[in-house]
C-alpha cells in the first residue's frame, strides 16, 4: 500500500477473502482515480491501517479470521478514526446498524454499482478531512476559522476537535458530521430526512434507523443520557438545546424543519 496520500489519488484498503471479489473491485477502482489496494483477513486489515495510514477501508462483514465489525470496533477503541464503509451480502436493517454502531461510516450491499460506491467512499474521504462536500477532492481552499457552541459542547470545524465540559471528545468523522448538522441548527428541530440528505449524501432506502443508531452513539460519547443537549422530538426529529446565552440572529440555510429557535454562537 502506498505510503504517501494524494488529495487525487485517495488510497483505499479493500479488506475481502473473495479474490473474484476483490481482484476486479481493486482494479475498477484503480480506473476510477484511487489508490487501491486489498487484504483478506481481518488481523491483516489491522496491520495495514496502522502501517500504511489508507484514507478509507471497504470492509466485508464476513472474513476467515474476525467478523468485520470485529475488525472495525478494535480500529476505533485503538483511537483510528479511518472512515470504514462496510460491503456485505447482508441486507437486513439490524444488520446495517449493527455495523454502524461499532463504528462505521457507510454500509453498501452485495451487488454493488462502482459509480455509486466510487460517490459513497469519495464523501467518506471529504468528510473525514473536514472539506467541502461539493468541492472535488485535490481542490480544497482553506475555510474560515469558526467554532460552534451549544449546550456545553465546543466543536473546532477546523481542526475536527470536540469539547463536553471542556473535556475532550473523540469522534468519528460521521459522529462529528451528525453533531456538526445538529450544532449549526441548535434550537430548531432537524428531521431524520433532513440528517440523511446532510450527513450520509443517501437515504439508505429509507432506512431513518442509522440516525437513530448514531444519535444514541452521540449520547453515550457525550454523556447525554438524559438528553439535556440532544433531545428526541417525536414524529419530528432532533434537537440540539441551544444555550440561553447563545446570540441571536440567523445562520442562515439551515436544514432543520422547525423554527423559532435561537441560532448558536460562532466565533
Amino acid at each position: 500500500m502506498t505510503r504517501e496520500r494524494s488529495p487525487d489519488r485517495p488510497s483505499v484498503l479493500v479488506v475481502e477473502d473473495d479474490t473474484g471479489i476483490s481482484e476486479p473491485l481493486v482494479t475498477a477502482l484503480g480506473f476510477l482515480g484511487f489508490d487501491a489496494h486489498t487484504v483478506a483477513t481481518g488481523a491483516e486489515a489491522l496491520a495495514a491501517v496502522r502501517d500504511h495510514r489508507p484514507d478509507a477501508v471497504l470492509l466485508d462483514l464476513v472474513l476467515p479470521d474476525l467478523d468485520g465489525t470485529e475488525v472495525c470496533r478494535l480500529l476505533r477503541a485503538s483511537g483510528d478514526n479511518t472512515p470504514v464503509l462496510f460491503l456485505s451480502g447482508r441486507h437486513s436493517v439490524a444488520d446495517k446498524c449493527r455495523a454502524l454502531a461499532l463504528g462505521g461510516d457507510d454500509y453498501v450491499t452485495k451487488p454493488f454499482d462502482l459509480t455509486e460506491l466510487s460517490a459513497r467512499i469519495r464523501a467518506l474521504i471529504r468528510r473525514s478531512r473536514g472539506t467541502d462536500p461539493l468541492r472535488p477532492l485535490g481542490h480544497d481552499t482553506p475555510a474560515a476559522s469558526r467554532r460552534l457552541r451549544a449546550g456545553g459542547v465546543e466543536l473546532d470545524v477546523d481542526t475536527r476537535e470536540a469539547w463536553r465540559h471542556g473535556q475532550p471528545v473523540r469522534l468519528s468523522a460521521t459522529e462529528f458530521a451528525l453533531l456538526k448538522v445538529l450544532m449549526e441548527n441548535a434550537g430548531r428541530v432537524v428531521s431524520k430526512g433532513s440528517i440523511l440528505d446532510s450527513v450520509w449524501k443517501y437515504d439508505f432506502q429509507g432506512e431513518s434507523g442509522v440516525v437513530e443508531t448514531y444519535v444514541y452513539y452521540l449520547r453515550r460519547k457525550l454523556g447525554d443520557s438524559g438528553q439535556s443537549l440532544i433531545r428526541t422530538v417525536r414524529g419530528a426529529g432532533y434537537l440540539v438545546n441551544a444555550d440561553p446565552t447563545t446570540e441571536r440572529g440567523s445562520i442562515g440555510g439551515g436544514v432543520g424543519s422547525g423554527a423559532g429557535g435561537q441560532p448558536i454562537q460562532r466565533s
